[in-house]
């Protein structure tokens, strides 16, 4: 059989019991077919950012090689298929004035990004990924590939986006593009250790009370290694950075963001005006892959007082390093498309979003200080996020409110009946896949 695909998740075993190497969707429903018949799950890989866990037998499709992007500038759309990372759609929408929704890496796969919900750099102003989505094509459980569309197969369309992977193998998707060329964004980074980080998260949740929607922004904190190939500025601080991203002009950005720089000395300011291209540097994921894990906790609102213990608990004194960022939500990302979508808690006010390397560390210990975490958040916690778990494959709770549940099941149900896209590769309405 061929080698299973590495990934950029370092942190898992891939050891399925076949390999498919799909170059177009007749490929996919071949494989797809072939695992029916033989009784093995199925398991999708394009990036593998989102590996959920280790994977063991079944049938592994790579999509990789289904890479192709094609913009229509007149209906400002681009047809991306299942392979395609964010990266290109932005290389490819750009020369016409146009971006997309992707998130804040341009090496993570679109679609997958997108059947989670996908929120991205721009998504307090345009909603989620998901949102935009006009079409997908899909092989369902049956072998059938299947044009999806908000007229034909209406129930399916709406599981599709914002409900995971569990439906099928999407081969490809349409999506809107929005008019975005430029953006004034970057990150702005203060001391977090003792008082001067409860004062920055308190100044950070004040200001957000008073943003329009056309300001996507989060706020993350991590204790910096002393490494060589640091900034000066923050090797081993322990450094809290507001992110930015802002559609209106610099003028105005620079306005709204004078709260932010009157909180303190910055170690470190690249708030700017620059090309859509450039939106990655916003966040400055890291490019190179790793071993990791992470999870995502929905919450209705938070206050200064828990989010300062939840620094406490990650930063300088947790067992283990883990970056955390909590993201705004808000804005159009509370308001549902026409027709709706399985995008869980649209009502949330934030997410906050932990992540931990696995090197020197077990997914134990993680566990355990995320557990703490949850303690002190409590009745705030209104799920989780599917887009931002890593490696919890068999904890697949909260991920969806009751009623989505429980209509994605039914859709399993009628779409995949044999659960190939289930049973080892993850259980309880999403499907433990590999990208």
């Amino acid at each position: 059989m061929t080698a299973a695909p590495t990934g950029f998740q370092t942190g898992f075993a891939i050891r399925p019991d076949l390999v498919v190497e799909a170059t177009g969707p007749e490929d996919v429903r071949t494989a797809v077919a072939r695992a029916a018949g033989d009784g093995l799950r199925v398991g999708v890989h394009a990036t593998g950012h989102g590996l959920a866990g280790p994977v063991e037998g079944g049938v592994l499709i790579s999509t990789r090689a289904m890479d192709s992007v094609l913009v229509d500038p007149a209906r400002r759309t681009a047809r991306i298929g299942a392979g395609v990372t964010w990266g290109r759609v932005i290389e490819a929408a750009a020369p016409h004035g146009l971006a997309p929704l992707n998130g804040s890496s341009p090496g993570v796969g679109a679609v997958s990004y997108t059947l989670g919900g996908g929120l991205g750099v721009l998504a307090r102003e345009f909603g989620y990924a998901a949102d935009l989505v006009r079409s997908l094509d899909v092989v369902t459980g049956d072998g059938v590939l299947r044009h999806v569309t908000a007229e034909d197969e209406p129930e399916l369309f709406w599981g599709l986006r914002g409900g995971g992977h569990r439906l099928g193998v999407v081969t490809g998707l349409e999506t809107a593009l929005v008019p975005v060329a430029r953006l004034y964004g970057g990150s702005i980074a203060f001391d977090g250790d003792g008082e001067a980080g409860a004062q920055v998260i308190r100044r950070y949740l004040e200001w957000t009370r008073t943003l329009p929607a056309s300001l996507t922004s989060s706020v993350a904190a991590l204790v910096y290694p002393d490494l060589p190939q640091l900034p000066p500025e923050l090797r081993g601080r322990y450094a809290i950075s507001v992110r930015v991203a802002y559609t209106g002009s610099t003028a105005e950005g620079e306005r709204l963001v004078a709260p932010l720089r009157a909180i303190g000395p910055a170690l470190a300011d690249s708030l700017r005006e620059m090309p859509y291209t450039d939106s990655h540097t916003i966040h400055s994921d890291p490019p190179f892959p790793h071993a990791y894990y992470g999870d995502g906790l929905v919450l209705n609102g938070i206050d200064a007082d828990r989010a300062a213990r939840v620094l406490e608990l990650t930063g300088r004194k947790a067992p283990m390093m883990t970056v955390v960022q909590l993201n705004h939500l808000g804005g159009a990302l509370a308001q549902a498309p026409d027709p709706g979508s399985a995008v869980p808690y649209r009502d949330a006010g934030f997410l906050l979003r932990l992540l931990s390397p696995l090197n020197g560390t077990d997914v134990a210990s993680v566990r355990a200080l995320y557990e703490e975490v949850a303690a002190v958040l409590g009745p705030l916690v209104a799920g989780r996020s599917l887009n931002f778990s890593f490696g919890g494959g068999d904890r697949t709770e909260g991920f969806h409110g009751p009623g989505t549940r429980k209509r994605l099941a039914g859709l399993v149900s009628r779409y995949d009946p044999a659960s190939l896209f289930g049973g080892a590769y993850g259980s309880g309405g999403v499907s433990r896949d590999v990208r």
